[in-house]
Parts: C-alpha cells; structure tokens; sequence
C-alpha cells in the first residue's frame, strides 16, 4: 500500500512497505553550469522506483519515476518492456510529440551488446531476436501522471518522470550526462 506525504504543497507516494520519502531538490548553489564541466550523473533505482540527481557536492534532487515492465530485472530484447541495466549517458534532449521533454540514452552501448550477445550464446535467447534501441527518460503526459503516482509501469522499457517533473529535470541535465540504472 502507498502512503500519501505532502511536501511543499505537491504530493509524493513511497512504495508499498517503504519508508516516507520526501522528493525533492536541494537548493541550487551555482547559477549557472557550463556544458563542458558538467557536475551531475543520475542515479536511477529499480526497486526503489526513484531517479536521483547528484552534483560536484553530492545529491541534488530526487524524483519519482515508473518502467516498462513489472519484471525488473535486465532488459533482453527488442519488445520485452523491460528498463535495461547498467550505466549509459545522454546522448540527445528533445521534445517528443506524446509526451514531451525527453533525455536519450546511449542503449544499446558495448556492454549491453556485449550481455546481449552472451545471453543468445548461452540459448538464453532465440538466434532472431534483436536488442532494441531508443531508451529514454521521459515524462508521462501532462493528464497521466497519475501513473508516478501509482507505481504504474507502462512504457516500453524508459524510465518515466511526472510531466511537471521533467520539465524541471530536463532544463538543467546537459548532453553527456552519466547515467546508472540499478536494478
């Protein structure tokens, strides 16, 4: 069951059996950050259902987000719904169509190759299945956050921030951005 917390007027859920969680963000320091010294990385956890943003003087900001698929564990097809583990970076920011700012990852990157291929080596996988591409973190549309909030897994292996979130995320997190999804 989630707990429902208000924190500085908007709501935040923890997982079912989990402790109170605040998600918010740690007051900006710095005005501004130059692209080239870029002091974030990301750390996104599974099982905890939250995205965290750290800098050059620890953690920033931490947002609630959902998956793809119920199954956590590693993505190990094309299809499969699954968020693929391991550590990436923002390769593209954009606008999507459906549901706006977007932060492109560099799946498939060589370690992902790499498992994939083991994994059909071992018959893990059938010999014509394909790994996939176009991991994202996204937002949810504007009228479905809802889902955040009600650990509702529905995309196609992203990871999905609030729509309100993202806007917030997306304008500070520069291309080149490490990345690491955790199970």
């Amino acid at each position: 069951m989630a707990a429902l917390i208000f924190v500085s007027g908007s709501m935040a859920f923890s997982p079912a059996g989990g402790t109170y969680r605040a998600y918010a963000k740690r007051p900006a320091k710095k005005q501004f950050k130059i692209l080239n010294n870029n002091p974030y990385y990301i750390i996104v956890s599974k099982k905890d259902y939250e995205l965290k943003v750290f800098d050059d003087e620890g953690w920033y900001a931490t947002y609630p987000i959902v998956f793809g698929s119920r199954d956590l564990s590693d993505k190990m097809k094309e299809g499969d719904r699954r968020t693929p583990t391991g550590s990436f970076k923002i390769v593209l920011k954009k606008i999507h169509n459906k549901w706006g700012p977007e932060l492109l990852l560099d799946y498939p990157n060589a370690e992902s190759y790499r498992r994939f291929n083991e994994r059909k080596t071992k018959g893990l996988l059938p010999a014509n299945a394909r790994i996939g591409d176009g991991i994202a973190i996204h937002a949810t549309r504007p009228e479905e956050e809802w889902t955040v909030d009600n650990f509702y897994n529905w995309t196609d292996g992203c990871v999905s921030v609030k729509y309100s979130e993202m806007k917030d995320l997306y304008s500070y997190i520069p291309v080149g951005t490490p990345v690491t999804i955790k199970p």
